[in-house]
């Protein structure tokens, strides 16, 4: 298969594979368009957005928060100024991460190593179903996505899996086995007995490994959610306050039997064999390398660039950087054919990194994105945000873009040049009729307007 021209390569670089042109972006990569993005593929991770707490110092401001709104609660009035205020800054420190986020995407000069750890993050999902939850979604991608999306598969499965907001989000963190010591306990008091949770352990298997096609059944995820009771977060007065923690007395005694393969371990290392034997699976390795095609080339991958990634996923143990790398140097992936439709959060992002600016503010970022679909850190389901062009393209949705490029254009475009911005934004994916539409525009704004909702813009 023939490679595009490299003026057409730095193009689909810095549109397809990252998160839309800068200023400059695409001359940068023009010399060595691959090298422009392996250069971005580093051991240490992805880049991390600036400020913000971490997960157990959140999580122990939501316990105050949830003391506080008993204590009123007991004294008749639920909803107290302190209350309300605590409320409030949990909600605004949280909107605060997603804005760190978005500036990072809208100011890196790395925007492939950013889409690769926003493909992750979404992979791995939680949602603000919760207070809790949501005030540690940001600290969830930082501390247990970024770090990770460069090294072993394993490891990102673990960190994810493990980390206080999934166990929240899908209700693992009160999971308590039925022969568990802490079961025998509560029938003893006649106390109410916890139950075996397993959200954790199918999300796990259908979405994160191996997907609904490996031919599990439910007895395996009822398995596999056995070998994970005891999977926690510290309390306040536990020994890991509100980090994870395994609870020896809540996990299921005895061994495990999941999609045919024995686990005779004791304690937490029975689930981390069986995530173990997840990772390694052919089945993960189909999984992952399907979405990575979908998400960065086509909604109808190429079958040749799929079994690229996943023999090299499967020859090199599930490292994440050879993955990347497949993908970056696969000819399949630089098909001119731009097939893939910008999410909102993309489209947003794309259009401040073209005139090299960054949203103002969360309360400006979350109507507009909210708006268009795309609420911040809130996912419809564990699935993640979709993937295809047609859950974003449909005419409502289409008109709310028209009206964002407007008002966008209405208040920066008066002091850019259009045709300039045209170019580098799209460089050699701009087609003639756009460039042509764009130079007989009759102002700047409709001119601006015109380039951001052209195809070229919208898909990548």
């Amino acid at each position: 298969m023939s490679l595009p021209s490299s003026d057409m390569m730095a193009a689909i670089a810095a549109t397809r594979f990252g998160l839309g042109a800068r200023p400059g972006e695409i001359d940068a990569a023009k010399s060595d368009p691959r090298g422009f993005l392996t250069a971005q593929i580093r051991p240490g991770g992805a880049d991390q957005p600036q400020g913000g707490e971490g997960s157990a110092q959140r999580l122990a401001q939501v316990g105050d928060y949830q003391m506080q709104k008993r204590d009123a609660k007991m004294t008749g009035d639920p909803k107290t100024p302190a209350v309300k205020d605590l409320d409030k800054a949990l909600r605004d420190k949280a909107g605060d991460d997603f804005l760190a986020r978005a500036r990072l995407g809208t100011n890196t000069d790395d925007g492939f190593r950013e889409r690769w750890a926003l493909f992750w993050a979404n992979h791995f999902t939680v949602s603000s179903t919760s207070l809790g939850v949501a005030s540690v979604a940001g600290p969830f991608e930082q501390e247990a996505i970024r770090p990770h999306v460069f090294g072993r598969f394993e490891d990102l499965l673990v960190a994810s899996s493990t980390h206080p907001a999934m166990l929240m989000y899908l209700d693992q963190a009160q999971s308590v086995g039925p022969d568990s010591k802490t079961a025998q306990y509560q029938r003893k008091a006649a106390k109410k007995i916890g139950g075996l949770n397993e959200n954790l352990a199918r999300e796990i298997m259908e979405l994160h490994t191996v997907g609904v096609d490996a031919g599990y059944s439910q007895a395996d995820v009822t398995e596999f959610a056995r070998a994970m009771t005891g999977f926690s977060v510290g309390r306040a007065q536990d020994p890991s306050p509100y980090q994870f923690l395994f609870r020896d007395n809540a996990h299921e005694p005895g061994a495990r039997t999941v999609m045919g393969k024995h686990y005779p371990q004791a304690g937490q290392a029975q689930a981390l064999a069986v995530m173990r034997d997840l990772a390694a699976s052919p089945h993960t390795a189909r999984h992952v390398s399907t979405k990575l095609a979908v998400h960065f080339v086509s909604d109808t991958p190429p079958p040749a660039l799929v079994a690229r990634l996943e023999k090299t996923y499967l020859d090199t143990g599930g490292r994440l950087d050879e993955v990347a790398r497949a993908l970056v140097t696969a000819p399949e992936a630089w098909d001119p054919a731009p097939a893939k439709f910008k999410t909102p959060y993309e489209f947003a992002i794309s259009t401040w990194r073209a005139i090299d600016a960054e949203p103002s503010g969360i309360g400006k970022l979350a109507p507009v994105l909210t708006g268009m679909g795309q609420k911040p850190f809130s996912p419809p389901s564990p699935k993640g945000w979709d993937d295809a062009a047609q859950t974003w393209c449909a005419p409502d949705a289409l008109i709310k873009r028209l009206r964002f490029s407007e008002g966008f254009a209405a208040v920066v475009a008066d002091r850019l040049d259009p045709n300039l911005l045209a170019q580098t934004t799209l460089g050699a994916r701009l087609t003639p009729p756009v460039a042509k539409a764009v130079a007989r525009a009759e102002t700047r704004r409709e001119a601006m307007a015109l380039l951001l909702m052209s195809p070229e813009f919208q898909r990548r």
